[in-house]
This record gives C-alpha cells, structure tokens and sequence, in this order.
C-alpha cells in the first residue's frame, strides 16, 4: 500500500515517465438543447452566485495540455466537477475546479496541503485504500482570480445522492458495513497520517466506481446526446450535470469512500479559533471555543450514525427563529443525552471574557434519552446500539472511544466473518451484496414513523438501495 501512495505523491506535479500524448478527441457536433437565458440553471439556481467566480470551463477544452473535458460531472457553492480524460495516460480522471471566492483559497490550498502530507506517509494500512486520490493540481487564472484545480479519482455517487435515490435509513448490516469502512479511514488518518479531517458527512462519502466501463460509456453519451446548456455570451456557457449510468449485473457499487479534505487539519491538537463541523455534527469543544483535536471526528461519527439510521438529526432542535445556530439549545440537547457538562466545560468559558457562554440564556432541557429517541430496535440489540453509541457521546474528549478502539468493538460481532470484505485486494463482493448477505440474519423491528430526512420511513434493504 505504501507504494501505491508513494507513486501517488510523485505524480502530483510531476510525471517521470509518462507515455507520450495522445491527441485530443474531436468531441461531437451533433446538436443539443438551448436552455432559456432566464431561467436559472445549476449553480445559477445558488444563492449567492456570482458568474465570475466560476471560471467557464467548456466542454472538449483541454487543460495544461492533457486534460479534455468531457462532460460535467456536479456543482456546488465552492467548486464544479467534469470528466476528463488525461491524454498521457488515455485514463478518466475527474477535474474539480475551485471558484474564486475569498474563502474558498483557504480550503482549496488546504486540501492539497493535506493531500501532499498524506502521499508522504509510508503506510500499510487498510484505511489507506479507503481515501480518495489526488493525481495532479494546477491553477486557472479566471477574470475574478485564481482557481485551483484538482484532478481526483473518479467516483460514482455521494451517499447523500445514493439516498436521495432511495430515502429510506440504512438497515444494521448495511450501517455496520458503512461504519466499519469509515473508521478504517479514520484510525489510518488519525494514528499513521496526523490528519482530523472535521467534516464528515454523507455528502463526502462517495461510492467507489468499480466498474470503469461507465466512465467511457459517459463521454459517449455526451457525444451522442450532448448536455442542454445555456450560452451566456462566446466566453461562458451554463451546462447541465449528466449522471453515470448504473454499474453493469457483474459489477458492484464499489466501497464508501472519504472524500474533501478541504476543512481537515494537520496534528494531534488545534487551538480553539474558526469554528468546524456542519452544526449538527458539532461536538461540544468546538462549541465551548475549547482545544480540539481527533475526538471531534468520533462526536461526528455518532451523529453521522444517527442520521443514517434513524432518518432524523440527532442534534436537530438547535436552531433559532431566524435559521441561526442557537449554541444554548445546542447545549440543552447535549445535557438531555449526557447529563451536565464537566467542570472543564464551566471554566473554559468563564475564561473566554468575549464568549457566548458568558452571557445568561434560558433554554429548556428537553425530557429525552438516546434509549426514548430511538425507535427501530428492541431488546439487546437496541441495548448493544445505544451502547455503541453512547460511547462516543462523551463531553470529555479524552473519554471518547477512539477509531481503534471502536474497529475492535463487539457491535461489529456478526460481522466478523466477512472482514475480508474490508481489505481492497479481495473485495470480490460488493460492500451492498455483503450487506444484503448479512441482513437475511437481521432481526429488523419495524416501527415505522415520520422521518425528517426522507419520505418513506421504511427500512431499506441493499438489493432496494438503487432498486
């Protein structure tokens, strides 16, 4: 493993034996639907979109002389994605290109320092395999400012879209199956690469493309049926994302992959300063303005659990009138679950004059438990989650089960005998067919209930997750 990340931090900017270029594809002029001018397309449709701070990729325009692209892959508030295929290598990559927001330097630069640090570690580890690679970077100079650009692994789907496909909550087997990879991920950043990566969430966690016949198959689409677009002016065009097609009977859906290292940091221990973490995955030190380090992944894992189990927030009643994050409803919820914080928590904000925590708030400590709240299990099952879970609900830091300590936990019992699953070289079966094996031995109580995250409450099954 560690040659396959050496070989991957040599080729970030330079490429010692690369086979000569092959010539750039005469991409299709068949022709393709005009989108209307005034109706808002993509990241047209964002907030606070500005056009020049999205540099104006076009499709079949090549990049520092190797990257042509062939189709655009997804947008956001910080970056697009297109396929493109690295004419050195006759490989599809894929480009992720940074806007030029003020902002938005910071976590690009960021994410290629990490990056960077994690190609230099000499590794064995499992969860190694499980991080999403970098092959190269560069900058665009656009008219509002510089963009990076990163050319990443391709990947299929965020499990946010994998969900979005199918809303139901993941049953045991299929959580299990998820969790167990992501910690893997977690104890090699964690214990071999010094890296807190601070934003885990569904839509960072990307399924593996293992059947690489689909990234052909989309730039043939793309020739023959060619995106609908909107021609702002001859320098900007506004296309529409095209999606991959399902993988082919004989190939799987590939393994849950941790992406966007844009907001992780590097060491044991930071300062309290900018605060990280979606809010509802925030653990309480970041809130007290308290030093953090790798515990806040665990917190963020708890939550992140919780929602792709139970359907809802654990963490959701935080917010005020206004759309605010209220840190004194936070904190009540925190109470509710944990009990009072430590006395380390009192004096942390005593000692912050400027804090929040100064002042005197009100808020109503809800009558809940983790036990009340969940609703799916019974019996020692539900015993052995709350268990599980609680133990990475801890105000301490310190008191919180580490990535290690949880991969060796005794929730993962019934799955022990498909560890192999886990290791890239023998992953013959796919991470959703383990699960459905898995899940003919589930016990699942069904109690079905309005969910805030998805429309249909009930429990979904591997076979159904693209069914």
């Amino acid at each position: 493993m560690a040659g396959r990340f050496s070989a991957w931090g040599s080729s970030l900017r330079q490429r010692l034996s690369s086979p000569s270029p092959s010539s750039s594809r005469r991409l299709s002029k068949i022709s393709y639907t005009t989108l209307p001018l005034d109706t808002p397309v993509e990241e047209e449709t964002l907030a606070y979109y500005k056009p020049e701070h999205y540099y104006p990729i076009k499709i079949g325009d090549v990049y520092e002389t190797r990257y042509q692209v062939t189709g655009k892959l997804g947008y956001g508030a910080y970056s697009t994605s297109w396929l493109c295929r690295d004419l050195q290598s006759d490989q599809y990559e894929v480009l992720k290109v940074s806007t030029s927001l003020p902002s938005v330097p910071t976590a690009s630069g960021r994410e290629l320092k990490i990056y960077e640090h994690l190609a230099r570690v000499n590794s064995t580890h499992p969860g190694q395999a499980l991080i999403r690679e970098l092959y190269d970077s560069f900058d665009l100079h656009g008219p509002a400012g510089k963009h990076r650009c990163l050319v990443l692994q391709p990947m299929h789907m965020t499990l946010l879209e994998m969900m979005g496909l199918n809303p139901k909550p993941f049953n045991l087997p299929l959580l299990k199956m998820t969790v167990k990879r992501l910690l893997l991920a977690l104890d090699f950043l964690h214990t071999e690469a010094n890296v807190i990566h601070t934003d885990i969430k569904t839509d960072n966690l990307m399924l593996s493309l293992e059947d690489e016949g689909m990234l052909a198959d989309f730039a043939t689409a793309e020739a023959e049926d060619p995106s609908p677009r909107k021609q702002i002016d001859q320098s900007r065009v506004i296309y529409q994302s095209r999606r991959f097609r399902r993988p082919s009977a004989c190939k799987s859906y590939g393994r849950p992959i941790l992406c966007d290292f844009g907001e992780a940091r590097i060491g044991t221990q930071q300062e309290s300063g900018p605060f990280v973490q979606p809010h509802i995955f925030r653990a309480p030190e970041i809130i007290f303005e308290m030093p953090w380090g790798s515990a806040v992944n665990t917190w963020n894992l708890a939550c992140l659990i919780w929602d792709l189990f139970e359907g809802e927030h654990l963490f959701e009643d935080i917010f005020d009138a206004k759309g605010g994050h209220d840190p004194f409803r936070h904190l009540a919820r925190m109470v509710a679950l944990m009990g009072p914080p430590p006395e380390e928590f009192h004096s942390a904000a005593v000692k912050r004059p400027n804090s929040a925590w100064v002042a005197h708030e009100e808020a109503v400590v809800p009558m809940i438990s983790l036990g009340s709240l969940e609703k799916r299990l019974a019996g020692e099952e539900k015993a052995e989650f709350i268990r599980f879970m609680m133990s990475m609900l801890k105000w301490l830091p310190e008191e919180r089960k580490t990535a290690k300590q949880l991969l060796e936990d005794p929730w993962y019992s019934d799955i022990h005998a498909w560890l192999y699953l886990l290791s890239p070289a023998t992953d013959k079966i796919s991470w959703l067919s383990a699960s459905l094996v898995l899940s003919i031995r589930a016990v699942i109580i069904q109690a079905p209930r309005k969910s805030k995250l998805a429309t249909d409450r009930g429990y979904i099954k591997a076979s159904e997750v693209y069914g």
